[in-house]
Order: C-alpha cells, then sequence, then structure tokens
C-alpha cells in the first residue's frame, strides 16, 4: 500500500538529512506527524507534493514531459511494461 501503511517504514529507511516524499494514498492519507519524530530520526525532511503545483501551465507540462521523455531515448530512465490493455476494457 501507499500512505497510512507506509509512511513510518519509509521514515524508518531514510539516512540522517534523508528526504521522504509522500505521494499517493491508496491505504488511506498520512497521518499528521510530530515534527519531533523527524528531528529524533536524524533531522529528515518530508513533503507532500500534489501535481498541480509541478504543472502549473501548458509550457511547464511540456518542459517536463519532454525532459522525461529524454532520460528514456538517453537510456536514463528504463520503463518496463508489464502487461498491455485493448482500449474496450478500459471503464
Amino acid at each position: 500500500g501507499v500512505g497510512a501503511s507506509t509512511w513510518e517504514a519509509s521514515l524508518n529507511s531514510l539516512r540522517p538529512r534523508g528526504m521522504a516524499v509522500f505521494f499517493g494514498n491508496a491505504s488511506g492519507p498520512v497521518p499528521s506527524i510530530d515534527p519531533l519524530i523527524l528531528n529524533s530520526k536524524g533531522s529528515l525532511f518530508m513533503t507532500r507534493p500534489k501535481l498541480y503545483d509541478y504543472l502549473q501551465n501548458r509550457q511547464e507540462l511540456l518542459w517536463r514531459v519532454n525532459e522525461v521523455f529524454d532520460w528514456m531515448r538517453a537510456g536514463k530512465l528504463k520503463v518496463a511494461v508489464d502487461r498491455e490493455f485493448n482500449l474496450e476494457e478500459v471503464n
């Protein structure tokens, strides 16, 4: 799961001064976290971004999309497709 069921393990997996990025709520939202927990685990950082703060207009969308495809073309990002579906199967 993502979210409520994984946040604590995510924090525990970090090195001191590491950053946890929570993106998704499949198992429920991440609960409120006391900042002292971040301090006691090694001065950790935490963020909960949302997509639309990073894609505020079409120009930014195209810039970021092209960057991802450039990484794929250069072999810096490998994408594994484990299955395909016919459009008729989409709800």
